[in-house]
């Protein structure tokens, strides 16, 4: 795995911050945990790659709060395009 940064998707709207962090903490040192409001998914970095292949072979598929979690490594945003109206 090349980043740290992972994907995590199918969460529950009632998920917290707080509750991933805890959850990935199992695998390593987290740095960082956001979660997109309305969406069911969120990004989870943690202190190192190898830190975040762990939490993302141990978790991937894994029930959590109800739902089977998917977390894969986060790819880069992709750029905004701006919009013609023409």
């Amino acid at each position: 795995m090349e980043t740290s940064k992972l994907y995590v998707g199918n969460l529950t709207y009632s998920v917290t911050e707080k509750q991933l962090e805890e959850l990935f903490s199992q695998y390593g040192d987290v740095k960082d945990v956001r979660i997109i409001e309305r969406k069911g998914f969120g990004f989870v970095e943690m202190a190192a790659a190898e830190e975040a292949e762990k939490a993302k072979e141990a978790l991937n598929e894994t029930e959590f709060e109800g739902r089977t979690m998917r977390v894969d490594e986060a790819r880069p945003p992709r750029p905004r395009r701006e919009f013609s109206r023409y």
